[in-house]
């Protein structure tokens, strides 16, 4: 089901979109005394964030322009809800790295496609080796490039002040997030019983991607903007409910989605192993075949098409995938509850974030 995009009534993603250009322009320029090879480097961020959904764009702004519109900070406003992106883009880089993952969007991950050059460029030294280092430098300049378009977005500089504390907190907290689900991988599941495989998984969604993704950007913008604690906490709730959601949801699109819609493989989540509530719940509900069947595909990179459907028929019927959908339902249901609670929230942007609730709960990508 489609819906319609709270950035689209205020032009906000072409907006977005042009401050994201024009800092990436200024970037070559201080990247250009360092020669022609810096051109690729910049090139793969900005492939990065040429697209995407802008969600986290989007809930900076509302929380910005939710607690009170001032038309002549507006631009200052989509600059610093730009940093947002430029942000995401620094996970995502490191993130496939990490993952080694394939494809990105439907495109060559940033490390794979340093390696290609790499190899037809005939240079020394190990392609992947070089692929990895470049994008993990790529994503190093990103977070340097999230604090200085922040930073020097032109909101008055007692916002910026007020919204830092959390600013911060959400650069720290979503390393911890990476490297804890990174940790999970490593350490397994073997011996853990049902409950606590949900709720680690669980853990990981919170600080990998939920707050990151919703919480996070939605409180900085209602902070810059001076919103009242008792507004603060609400939002804080709806964005760790929605976040959930949110995560379960690609969760779901991991194992299920469609290649022409996710730009990424099907089954890609099952290759990598990801330890997903969908996975625990599967693990757990299965009968015992099934179950052996799915722990042992798990994690292996050269799965194969048919495997990959087995698991899948597997997960269904053991109504791992229902159990899933429950909590995403239940979650965009708390999230709804506490917008309703949220004192001192404009009108356009109540309706706004409640939108969101659909665009990030129900979807294709």
């Amino acid at each position: 089901m489609a819906h319609a995009h709270p950035l689209d009534g205020v032009d906000l993603r072409a907006r977005v979109q042009q401050a994201l250009t024009d800092h990436l322009d200024r970037q070559r320029t201080v990247l250009a005394e360092l020669g022609a090879p810096m051109g690729p480097l910049v090139d793969a961020v900005a492939e990065l964030l040429s697209g995407g959904k802008r969600l986290r764009a989007a809930f900076f702004y509302w929380g910005w322009r939710g607690f009170g519109h001032e038309p002549s900070l507006d631009d200052a406003a989509i600059r610093a809800a730009s940093s947002m992106e430029v942000f995401q883009a620094a996970a995502l880089l490191h993130d496939d790295v990490m993952d080694n993952s394939d494809l990105r969007r439907g495109r060559p991950t940033a490390h794979r496609a340093f390696a290609a050059d790499h190899l037809r460029q005939g240079w020394n030294g190990d392609p992947a080796r070089f692929g990895h280092a470049a994008a993990i430098l790529a994503g190093d300049l990103c977070l340097n490039w999230t604090d200085e378009l922040f930073t020097g977005s032109g909101l008055p500089a007692e916002a910026l002040q007020r919204a830092r504390p959390e600013f911060d907190r959400m650069r720290t907290q979503l390393m911890g997030g990476q490297f804890l689900d990174m940790l999970e991988g490593a350490r397994g599941w073997a011996d853990l019983p049902y409950a606590e495989r949900v709720d680690r998984s669980r853990t990981v969604i919170r600080y990998k991607s939920a707050k990151y993704s919703v919480e996070q950007p939605l409180l900085i913008g209602a902070r810059a903007a001076g919103a009242p604690e008792a507004a603060l906490a609400s939002l804080s709730r709806y964005g760790t409910s929605l976040g959930e959601a949110f995560q379960l949801r690609d969760d779901v699109l991991g194992v299920y989605g469609d290649p022409d819609q996710t730009g990424k493989p099907a089954g890609d989540d099952l290759r990598e192993g990801k330890h997903t509530a969908l996975v625990a719940h599967a693990l757990e509900l299965a009968d015992r075949d099934d179950a052996e069947l799915l722990a042992a595909s798990l994690g292996d990179p050269d799965l194969d098409d048919a495997t990959v459907e087995s698991c899948r028929r597997i997960i269904e019927r053991s109504g791992a995938l229902d159990r899933t959908e429950e909590m995403i339902s239940a979650g965009a249901e708390a999230a709804r509850a506490a917008l309703a609670e949220t004192e001192g929230l404009s009108d356009e942007g109540r309706e706004a974030l409640l939108e969101l609730v659909a665009i990030c709960t129900d979807r294709q990508t």
